[in-house]
């Protein structure tokens, strides 16, 4: 294959990768370094570095329009990047001293865990009667727009979800992906955040 055939295959590649990485909120990473590793063999260490670049430019063109449109939380978002970043370090940290092996392994679990992810149902919201305390003094209640109108929706179980997103960094740091697969379980699952709210919420943390 010659250099043109290559940049056309990657830049190819690429553009799927973003359009799923911004569906989904999962991030692009999740095709771009098993496509760099196992078709191109390149070492996983450099594809993580290169997905994450591609990954931060990916979704920050998602979240741009997803905030103007209405659907993203920033507040949640920035308070939670807190955690992602503290988590990021971490992941970094053992990168660099984990076997190859051994992350090549991890990421394969995160790649079956993303898939699945995709593949569920949505969860049905339940309406809850009670704000959360943490959540009411952070003021991360918020609406987003749907066919019938603004939708209003309450977040749950803060100290939690924060936890995760600890775990999404240290996963994004450690592999070079976006770790949407966790801050969308983290959002939608633990917090009872709007699956819409929390895959382009994952989009713009992931983009910061």
């Amino acid at each position: 294959m010659n250099t043109l055939a290559f940049v056309t295959f990657i830049w190819l590649c690429s553009m799927i990768a973003g359009f799923l990485g911004s569906l989904t909120g999962l991030g692009g990473g999740v095709v771009i370094v098993p496509l760099l590793t196992l078709a191109f063999g390149v070492d996983i260490r450099y594809a993580i570095g290169a997905s994450l670049v591609s990954v931060i430019a990916t979704s920050s063109g998602a979240a741009a329009a997803y905030v103007k449109e209405g659907f993203s939380n920033i507040r949640i978002g920035m308070f939670l990047e807190i955690a992602t970043t503290l988590g990021a370090l971490a992941g970094a940290f053992w990168a660099a001293h984990l076997p190859t092996s051994t992350i090549a392994v991890i990421f394969g679990v995160i790649l079956l865990y993303s898939s699945y992810l995709s593949g569920r149902q949505q969860r049905v919201q339940r309406e809850i009667d009670r704000p959360d305390p943490v959540a009411s003094l952070l003021k991360m209640d918020g609406s987003y727009p749907t066919v019938q109108g603004l939708k209003n929706y309450h977040a749950r179980s803060v100290p939690s979800g924060f936890g995760l997103m600890f775990l999404a960094g240290s996963i994004s740091g450690l592999l070079g992906i976006g770790s949407g697969a966790v801050k969308v379980l983290a959002m939608d699952q633990v917090m009872h955040i709007p699956f819409k709210v929390s895959t382009t919420t994952s989009n713009f943390m992931i983009g910061v």
